[in-house]
């Protein structure tokens, strides 16, 4: 049985890994090895009850993060609709190549602590598709943004899936994640990004004219301003709710929606159904990533499977092993994260090594989502926000190994040296 669940596996991982050259939907690879790997598991293992009870489980932990996820998608998808984000994009004004970079690298770093790398990186590309006019000085940016975007998101508990996992989880707790962490993503997301802004040193930024698309839907300042403000409050709440309330950070961020949702009713109740239909939080929902959504169901229970099976505990044991040092396992983890998904690799992370062994805020769990975080973004695929880039910008994978590959390693580098010296240093 246990071959056969490897077997199975390591097949739907590769699929989901080779995404877009065999042009299967990771979503559904990933659905596909869970339904396989729990239907073996439960022939094999002969007691139904005991099955139903893990599965039950393992439904339960992934609701968690999926009703966290959707909730949160929707509260960013509402703020957008309200061009909410105009609040920051339209303060961005320089006329200095090597200027506008810092900015928008700064920029796109806290606000993906606040939002995620992904919606983040969206924001920032459009952005620069209105203030440059040379596809050349839009790709550079683009590569620094998803830098910046993956780091500021690994050492906030909303700002990174994968580093929201390890809080609901129980792995980390808000202000201990963003006190260890938050320096060393600092420094990932500072060199490279330094070393562009010498290379692009003396040129000046080839403006193009703003032009607004669709002025028939465009909000009041107010509006804006209400559901900017509203939405960022809310995420920015829900650790705090979690801290006072000890309840499940989920129920927060649906208390947070429904709040959202009743102010944009209240906001809008006098305007005709035309206008106001793609403001409401019913056409926010029908906009969010549902094949991602569907995609972490899957990946989550199929490594379920694997924990209750105990093969991830054997691995853990053999890396031990052969490895020996954890954080060299660590640091393996985050450059593989640049080849497969992240996402699997925390799951598979946190099957690996117990509470018990390695209790909440633990060294690994914290220098984990700081690795998992950082490490996609040396390859333009390792990433929900480098996946983006690359299709809002048409990036070649080959172009953003050449120019960018190298910066976010030597970030990547960086910022870790940074992390292991501060933890020795402090603790």
């Amino acid at each position: 049985m246990l071959t056969a669940l490897v077997a199975i596996f390591v097949i739907a991982y590769a699929a989901i890994a080779l995404e877009h050259p065999i042009k299967i939907n990771k979503a559904a690879s990933a659905l596909v090895g869970a339904g396989l790997l729990w239907t073996v598991y439960a022939v094999s293992f002969g007691d139904p009850d005991e099955v139903g009870r893990q599965l039950g489980e393992s439904v339960m932990g992934t609701a968690q993060i999926i009703f966290f996820l959707m909730g949160a998608m929707t509260i960013v998808e509402v703020v957008d609709a309200h061009n909410g984000f105009e609040i920051v994009t339209r303060r961005i004004r320089t006329a200095k190549l090597p200027t506008l970079l810092w900015l928008v690298g700064i920029v796109a770093f806290f606000l993906s602590a606040i939002l995620d790398n992904l919606t983040t990186t969206i924001v920032m590309i459009s952005l620069m598709r209105k203030l440059l006019a040379k596809h050349e000085d839009r790709l550079f940016f683009a590569g620094i943004i998803v830098i910046a975007a993956n780091s500021g998101g690994a050492w906030s508990p909303i700002g990174d899936v994968t580093t929201t996992m390890l809080w609901i989880g129980g792995q980390i707790t808000t202000l201990a994640i963003m006190t260890g962490v938050f320096l060393p993503s600092a420094v990932s997301m500072v060199v490279p990004l330094g070393i562009t802004a010498y290379v692009l040193r003396g040129r000046d930024v080839v403006s193009r004219e703003v032009v607004e698309s669709d002025p028939g839907i465009r909000t009041t300042e107010f509006e804006r301003n209400l559901m900017f403000f509203l939405g960022l409050g809310i995420l920015v709440a829900v650790p705090a709710f979690k801290t006072i309330t000890h309840l499940p950070p989920f129920l927060g961020i649906l208390f947070g929606l429904g709040i959202l949702w009743l102010v944009g009713d209240l906001l809008h109740r006098n305007k005709e159904d035309v206008f106001k239909q793609r403001l409401t939080l019913t056409h926010a929902l029908s906009k969010i990533d549902m094949s991602s959504i569907v995609f972490f169901v899957g990946i989550l229970l199929a490594v379920a499977t694997l924990e209750h099976t105990h093969i991830l505990t054997a691995l853990a044991q053999w890396l031990d092993r052969v490895v020996g040092r954890l954080d060299v396992i660590v640091l393996i983890i985050g450059v593989a994260s640049a080849i497969v998904d992240n996402v699997p690799l925390v799951a598979a992370a946190m099957g690996m090594y117990s509470l018990t062994q390695y209790p909440s805020d633990h060294f690994m769990w914290e220098f984990l989502a700081y690795c998992a975080g950082t490490g996609g973004s040396i390859l333009i695929i390792g990433s929900a926000a480098g996946v983006a880039a690359m299709g809002l910008e048409k990036i070649h994978f080959f172009w953003y190994v050449r120019k960018i590959s190298g910066l976010a390693l030597v970030g990547y580098l960086a910022g870790a040296g940074v992390f292991l010296i501060q933890e020795w240093m402090l603790r």
